[in-house]
Protein backbone atom coordinates (compact mmCIF):
# COMPACT_ATOMS: atom_id res chain seq x y z
CA UNK A 1 0.00 0.00 0.00
CA UNK A 2 1.40 3.42 -0.85
CA UNK A 3 0.06 6.34 1.54
CA UNK A 4 0.49 9.70 -0.34
CA UNK A 5 0.63 12.50 1.89
CA UNK A 6 1.55 16.29 3.32
CA UNK A 7 3.12 15.43 6.70
CA UNK A 8 2.00 18.88 7.90
CA UNK A 9 -1.67 18.40 7.01
CA UNK A 10 -3.61 17.16 10.29
CA UNK A 11 -5.78 15.08 8.12
CA UNK A 12 -3.05 13.06 6.93
CA UNK A 13 -1.80 12.81 10.34
CA UNK A 14 -4.82 11.35 11.81
CA UNK A 15 -5.20 9.23 8.71
CA UNK A 16 -1.58 7.92 9.41
CA UNK A 17 -2.60 7.38 13.02
CA UNK A 18 -5.75 5.21 12.02
CA UNK A 19 -3.08 2.91 9.74
CA UNK A 20 -0.99 2.10 12.40
CA UNK A 21 -3.58 1.55 15.07
CA UNK A 22 -5.30 -1.00 12.41
CA UNK A 23 -1.73 -2.97 12.19
CA UNK A 24 -1.67 -1.85 8.39
CA UNK A 25 1.87 -1.88 6.22
CA UNK A 26 2.18 1.48 3.96
CA UNK A 27 4.78 3.01 1.76
CA UNK A 28 5.00 6.57 3.00
CA UNK A 29 5.65 9.46 0.19
CA UNK A 30 5.57 13.41 0.73
CA UNK A 31 2.96 14.40 -2.16
CA UNK A 32 5.40 18.19 -2.59
CA UNK A 33 8.64 16.63 -2.71
CA UNK A 34 7.45 13.79 -4.62
CA UNK A 35 4.20 14.68 -6.48
CA UNK A 36 2.25 12.39 -8.65
CA UNK A 37 3.04 11.90 -11.77
CA UNK A 38 0.25 12.84 -14.37
CA UNK A 39 0.94 8.76 -15.68
CA UNK A 40 0.73 8.13 -12.00
CA UNK A 41 -3.01 10.16 -11.63
CA UNK A 42 -4.24 8.84 -14.58
CA UNK A 43 -3.77 5.24 -13.81
CA UNK A 44 -5.11 6.19 -10.14
CA UNK A 45 -7.77 7.71 -11.67
CA UNK A 46 -8.87 4.99 -13.59
CA UNK A 47 -8.92 2.39 -11.02
CA UNK A 48 -10.19 4.36 -8.47
CA UNK A 49 -14.00 4.20 -10.04
CA UNK A 50 -14.20 8.01 -8.21
CA UNK A 51 -15.00 11.35 -10.25
CA UNK A 52 -11.93 13.25 -10.65
CA UNK A 53 -12.95 16.27 -8.87
CA UNK A 54 -12.59 14.02 -5.86
CA UNK A 55 -8.77 14.35 -6.52
CA UNK A 56 -8.57 17.81 -6.11
CA UNK A 57 -7.52 19.58 -2.69
CA UNK A 58 -10.69 22.06 -3.25
CA UNK A 59 -10.41 23.13 -0.19
CA UNK A 60 -6.81 24.06 -0.58
CA UNK A 61 -5.20 27.55 -0.83
CA UNK A 62 -3.93 26.44 -4.06
CA UNK A 63 -7.00 25.31 -5.36
CA UNK A 64 -8.83 28.95 -4.53
CA UNK A 65 -6.05 31.21 -5.44
CA UNK A 66 -6.24 29.21 -9.24
CA UNK A 67 -10.33 30.08 -9.14
CA UNK A 68 -10.43 26.17 -10.24
CA UNK A 69 -13.86 26.31 -9.12
CA UNK A 70 -15.02 28.06 -12.33
CA UNK A 71 -12.10 26.52 -14.50
CA UNK A 72 -12.33 22.64 -14.17
CA UNK A 73 -16.05 22.31 -15.64
CA UNK A 74 -14.52 24.32 -19.11
CA UNK A 75 -11.19 22.10 -18.83
CA UNK A 76 -11.07 18.53 -20.38
CA UNK A 77 -10.19 15.08 -18.27
CA UNK A 78 -6.63 15.19 -19.43
CA UNK A 79 -6.31 19.23 -18.85
CA UNK A 80 -7.08 18.31 -15.10
CA UNK A 81 -4.72 15.61 -14.77
CA UNK A 82 -1.68 17.65 -16.25
CA UNK A 83 -2.64 19.85 -13.53
CA UNK A 84 -3.34 18.03 -10.82
CA UNK A 85 0.43 16.60 -11.41
CA UNK A 86 2.08 20.15 -11.40
CA UNK A 87 1.98 20.45 -7.55
CA UNK A 88 1.06 18.12 -4.89
CA UNK A 89 -0.77 20.86 -2.91
CA UNK A 90 -4.00 20.60 -5.58
CA UNK A 91 -3.99 17.10 -4.85
CA UNK A 92 -6.64 15.65 -2.05
CA UNK A 93 -4.56 13.57 0.47
CA UNK A 94 -4.48 11.52 1.64
CA UNK A 95 -3.95 8.85 -1.07
CA UNK A 96 -3.51 5.43 -0.72
CA UNK A 97 -2.67 3.49 -3.45
CA UNK A 98 -3.10 -0.14 -3.63
CA UNK A 99 -3.06 -2.78 -6.24
CA UNK A 100 -7.47 -3.25 -6.26
CA UNK A 101 -8.43 0.33 -5.20
CA UNK A 102 -7.45 4.12 -4.84
CA UNK A 103 -8.96 6.39 -1.96
CA UNK A 104 -8.68 9.94 -1.59
CA UNK A 105 -9.00 11.98 1.36
CA UNK A 106 -9.51 10.69 4.79
CA UNK A 107 -12.62 9.10 5.76
CA UNK A 108 -12.99 6.73 8.91
CA UNK A 109 -16.00 4.29 7.66
CA UNK A 110 -14.99 4.14 4.10
CA UNK A 111 -11.27 3.31 5.07
CA UNK A 112 -12.71 0.54 7.38
CA UNK A 113 -15.02 -1.02 4.57
CA UNK A 114 -12.56 -0.86 2.14
CA UNK A 115 -9.21 -1.77 4.04
CA UNK A 116 -9.71 -4.12 6.74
Amino acid sequence: MLFVEYPKCSTCQKAKKWLDEHGLTYEDRHIVENNPTYEELKDWYARSGLPLKRFFNTSGLKYKALQLKDKLPTMSEDEQLKLLATDGMLVKRPVIVMEDKVLTGFKPAEWEEKLL
